[in-house]
């Protein structure tokens, strides 16, 4: 098929995407010659299902050590369960370097340092995570959600001498797989793409500036897994095509050839990182 005639296509698929946004006494633009037929062309979406484990572990994680604590439970008779935890979890630069527990970078994932740093997390897991598994998939949302955090738990040893602990380094990295999304998929999303980008950016600068601003926040690690998430969103998003080989045409998902093999590579080059850093202490 020839290129005029793809961009045919998808300035249909477009057409339709932007009249399911009217209502229906809103008149469709006005046209300057008469359109062909169009038809309604639904994205491929997956079911949400890792987002929700994932959810749902940051959440005990943190509420049964809290009712531990609460009944009067006490590690090795004085220590709380959940500061035993963060002793023994959260990213510590010290107990990384001169003590070699690398799991750190994973454990600091699943911990909060309270309630509302647990709400603020979960709700951005809900809306961002979600989305971003229907779009990419459980294996890619996967992959994305746990080396996004990766890459800020690492930008945070580098840069960032105290303890840290959350999810935010991997949900900023869904928010820059999410973007990277839509800068893909914008010829075929048009307008919509656009619209959820515009949003998408301005989220990310509202919450860096907090950041910035806040005391106790750790920007490194969300910076770090903001570009860590662009990456690889960008290297695992979907590409979107049309199938003319039946009738009604469909979208159908493509992929990046290279993508896995980059996204592994983006892994070992974190691995890399944290063997070769001196991090301040």
């Amino acid at each position: 098929m020839s290129d005029d005639k793809n961009d045919t296509e998808y300035q249909r698929i477009l057409q339709n995407l932007e009249a399911a946004g009217r209502t229906p006494e809103e008149p469709a633009p006005a046209e300057a010659e008469p359109q062909a037929a169009s038809m309604q062309v639904r994205l491929p979406l997956f079911t949400p299902w890792v987002a929700r484990i994932l959810l749902t572990i940051n959440v005990v994680v943190f509420v049964v050590p809290w009712l531990l604590d609460a009944v009067g439970v006490r590690i090795m008779g004085t220590v709380s369960v959940y500061d035993f935890l963060l002793i023994w979890g959260a990213k510590d630069n010290a107990a990384i370097f001169a003590g070699g527990q690398y799991y750190r970078f994973l454990t600091a994932m699943f911990l909060h340092g309270g309630l509302a740093h647990l709400f603020f997390n979960s709700f951005a897991l809900y809306s961002l995570g979600f989305e971003t598994e229907r779009l990419f998939g459980a294996q890619r949302f996967l992959a994305i959600y746990m080396i996004a955090g990766l890459g800020g738990g690492v930008a945070s040893y580098a840069l960032n001498p105290g303890p840290s602990v959350g999810a935010s380094g991997a949900i900023f990295g869904l928010v820059g797989a999410l973007i990277a999304f839509y800068i893909v998929a914008r010829r075929v999303l048009g307008g919509i793409a656009r619209q959820q980008l515009g949003s998408l950016i301005f989220i990310t600068l509202i919450n860096l500036a907090l950041g910035f601003t806040t005391p106790y926040i750790d920007n490194n690690a969300h910076i770090g897994g903001l570009l860590t998430g662009a990456l690889l969103g960008w290297l695992l998003a979907p590409r979107f095509a049309l199938d003319t080989r039946s009738y009604p045409f469909a979208l159908v998902r493509l992929e990046l050839r290279a993508g896995w093999t980059l996204t592994l590579t983006v892994l070992v080059v974190l691995f890399a990182l944290i063997a070769i850093i001196t991090p301040p202490l």
